[in-house]
């Protein structure tokens, strides 16, 4: 898997990255509680070649939710991912500082 560096706004690597004819998703913070790294609204753009663009939190939760984008491109069902101190996974993807976050995962048609 490779970032994409650029100032781009993710949702305008997404349109670029579709109109190439690439399968895309794009994961959304939708909620977070406590200390998170990102704030709502915040975006992460992922190619079918595990290419991404953005941010939804950093670290290991990142490659968690790259992870199911890749399925999600795959199967095209839209998942919510949660990640939190209180969820065992919480320590399995770094999410250890007290926060909780929700991560809205869909592929662009």
């Amino acid at each position: 898997m490779t970032e994409t560096v650029s100032n781009l706004d993710p949702l305008d690597v997404a349109e670029d990255w579709k109109a190439q004819g690439r399968d895309v998703a794009v994961a959304t913070v939708v909620e977070t509680w406590g200390s998170a790294p990102r704030p709502a609204g915040s975006h992460l753009v992922i190619d079918a070649d595990g290419n991404f663009e953005g941010s939804v939190s950093g670290g290991c939760v990142e490659g968690a939710v790259i992870a199911e984008a890749l399925d999600i491109i795959g199967s095209g069902q839209s998942k919510m991912l949660e990640f939190g101190v209180a969820d065992e996974t919480a320590w399995r993807v770094g999410l250890s500082c007290g926060g909780r976050i929700r991560v809205f995962v869909e592929r662009l048609a």
